[in-house]
């Protein structure tokens, strides 16, 4: 594999890493209000098991921002900041970056 080809292949697999991520939150949040809700038994081992997943995939970072913007009124705005953030680093950052590697011939 060329090194232009390995650069440009590592920034699309780290924008496939970070679109999984982003799908790990939203099934995060949806699993929390589920079970503040009452909807999702917490005691069935298999459910434990998928929170635990879920909690140990985002609450480290969920905790880093959470030192910086603390829930506001009870509601945890960590899962909405790290979307956007995962979202601008998708959409605009990784592909500019890409761009730019490729106009002065690194990629």
């Amino acid at each position: 594999m060329p090194h232009t080809s390995l650069v440009i292949w590592i920034l699309l697999r780290l924008i496939e890493l970070l679109w999984l991520y982003g799908w790990i939150i939203i099934i995060a949040v949806v699993m929390s209000w589920l079970v503040m809700f009452g909807v999702v038994n917490t005691f069935h081992p298999f459910t434990r098991g998928v929170i635990r997943f879920l909690d140990a995939m985002t609450e480290p970072v969920f905790r880093q921002i959470r030192r910086v913007i603390p829930p506001i009124g009870g509601l945890d705005l960590s899962p909405l900041i790290v979307w956007f953030i995962i979202q601008f680093l998708i959409e605009w950052a990784i592909p500019d970056l890409a761009s730019y590697l490729v106009s002065i011939g690194v990629a």
